[in-house]
């Protein structure tokens, strides 16, 4: 046993990155089930029907999406699980660490998930759903920043200030995200209930704090590039450009009325964002490893790059 843990142990950065894609992937299929309007294609959970642990043709095609979509949770804890064996085997107790929360989150999100369908998709736990994926999403980001990231320093105060604005902020974006998408017509299923709220107002809501969040980016932008933090540099600007994509994507899908495609793009770059704020923070903070980056951006960023 020791010696296969030893050998998954070389295995734990492509499991690290699986995790991370896995858990951003399973928001993109969230977004299908709802999108199609098969939030409730399986009525009741655990089970799919009150007599089916699966589904039944005769539940058609959202019946089998919501169905698919739960089955894609196995394969996320065969993921999780694997990376945590593979911490284990490393010794690493900060990847031991990381990799236990993701190992232990998966099946408190299905739990959740569960809940939503329980409440027949109330908008308030879908929201509590979606927010918990962004957790996922950040602890994920966190492993990857502990296992491969430049070696480096606390940043200087004030970058480490905006930084956490900037993670502050950002939950705030993400969350008032579901506000929006509980006021809107996509709501998983046509007899789900709305939250109430008026869709116009609350996206211009929504808008603001964007506006105050790309403020703060650039902000840290600038910090960065006059103290000479590279790796900050790097990170920010990833950031800014995955920002004003996401804002280019909400603003199309909200003038062409709520297109498919484009909410769907928007919840995949919602989990992008989510992972972008969280490796942005990090950046800030000091970080020692046994073992450097080989990518050459990576190499460039801490100035081990030949010049």
């Amino acid at each position: 046993m020791v010696k296969f843990l030893e050998r998954l142990s070389t295995w734990l950065w492509p499991l690290a990155v699986a995790n991370l894609l896995a858990n951003i992937g399973i928001v993109v299929t969230g977004a299908a089930v709802r999108l199609t309007g098969s939030g409730l294609g399986c009525p009741t959970w655990p089970r799919c029907t009150d007599d089916s642990y699966v589904t039944h043709p005769s539940m058609g095609i959202h019946g089998a999406i919501e169905f698919g979509n739960r089955m894609l949770t196995f394969v996320l804890v065969v993921i999780a699980i694997s990376c945590f064996l593979a911490a284990v085997g490393s010794r690493d107790r900060v990847a031991l660490r990381h990799s236990l929360v993701v190992a232990l989150g998966v099946p408190l999100q299905a739990v959740i998930g569960g809940f939503t369908v329980l409440t027949d998709l109330n908008p308030w736990v879908v929201s509590l759903h979606f927010m918990a994926s962004m957790l996922m999403v950040m602890v994920c980001l966190a492993l990857l920043d502990h296992l491969r990231s430049p070696q480096r320093d606390a940043a200087p105060a004030p970058q480490r200030t905006v930084a956490w604005a900037i993670m502050v902020v950002g939950w705030v974006v993400l969350y008032l995200g579901t506000v929006v998408t509980g006021a809107g017509p996509h709501a998983g299923d046509a007899d789900a209930r709305r939250n109430g709220l008026d869709p116009a107002l609350v996206s211009q809501v929504h808008a603001t704090v964007v506006y105050v969040l790309v403020a703060l980016t650039l902000t840290l932008l600038v910090l960065a590039r006059r103290s000479g933090d590279r790796w900050l540099v790097v990170v920010t600007t990833a950031l800014l450009g995955l920002e004003l994509l996401q804002g280019v994507i909400g603003w199309s899908q909200y003038l062409l009325d709520l297109n498919e495609l484009l909410v769907a793009l928007h919840m995949l770059g919602a989990g992008l964002l989510a992972a972008g704020f969280a490796r942005v923070w990090l950046a800030t903070r000091p970080h020692r490893a046994g073992e450097q980056p080989t990518g050459r951006l990576l190499a460039w960023a801490s100035g081990d790059a030949p010049r």
